[in-house]
């Protein structure tokens, strides 16, 4: 357990030391959000009550729990080709506190972003009650445990942040775009249909609507189900592939 806070609070500190990227972690949503607000409100119809910027905001929220995923999971390349991941793997501690680590650094750092990011609600004329809000921490918490184990397990066996990056453009993003976070998933294309269904982020998304009071069209405890199976998951599959030697560790 010292292992693990010890890796928790090196994240958090990284993070809140570099000013650009706390920066860029509160701006960058608040324009994604405002811009697909503007040119999407007159494409979509969300159904049931809520307008479409109402809509959009767990979409928004997921987007911002899958970028903290990204930048919190790519300093495990940096890390190793910098040396320090080297002491860590050779310390008397078990390569699951590694996982524990980063995961929780990440959910922590994702899960805060992204709270304050629903918050901007009340801009919009929704707003959560204390119930509400802590549900939706519970659903961006689970998310945030999925897609930054999912993070972890694709950096993990990797030596190139150009090769990560090459990997999320191409799989992580459309992973959210198929997720239903921008248009409703309701009355999709067979083959469509089949894509976003098969994402599990679609449910962990739908999920978030649910928690936030925004309503939706699939079961909340199917998407509370499969949000959570997924992050189950992504832990036990991390947990397998840390403790398989990658390119580059010291043997």
């Amino acid at each position: 357990m010292s292992a693990v806070m010890t890796l928790v609070e090196r994240e958090l500190l990284r993070f809140f030391r570099q000013r650009n990227r706390v920066a860029g972690a509160i701006i960058q949503p608040v324009i994604f959000w405002i811009l697909f607000s503007a040119g999407f409100k007159n494409s979509f119809s969300p159904g049931g009550t809520g307008t479409y910027p109402q809509f959009l905001l767990p979409g928004m929220a997921s987007l911002i729990v899958l970028f903290t995923a990204i930048f919190s999971t790519i300093s495990i390349i940096r890390d190793r080709g910098e040396g320090f991941l080297q002491g860590v793997l050779v310390a008397p501690v078990s390569r699951l506190s590694i996982v524990w680590g980063k995961v929780l650094g990440g959910t922590i750092l994702a899960v805060l972003q992204a709270s304050l990011f629903l918050l901007l609600g009340a801009v919009v004329g929704h707003t959560m009650g204390p119930l509400e809000l802590l549900a939706s921490i519970g659903v961006l918490g689970l998310m945030a445990v999925g897609l930054t184990g999912l993070g972890f397990l694709i950096a993990w066996p990797m030596d190139s942040i150009q090769g990560y990056h090459a990997i999320m453009s191409v799989f992580l993003f459309p992973m959210w775009l198929l997720s239903g976070a921008i248009f409703p998933i309701d009355n999709l294309d067979t083959w469509f249909g089949v894509l976003v269904y098969a994402n599990p982020l679609t449910y962990g998304v739908a999920a978030l609507r649910h928690a936030a009071g925004l309503g939706g069209n699939l079961s909340p405890l199917l998407c509370l189900s499969v949000t959570a199976g997924f992050a189950a998951l992504m832990l036990v599959l991390c947990a397998r592939s840390a403790r398989r030697p990658a390119k580059g560790d010291l043997r």
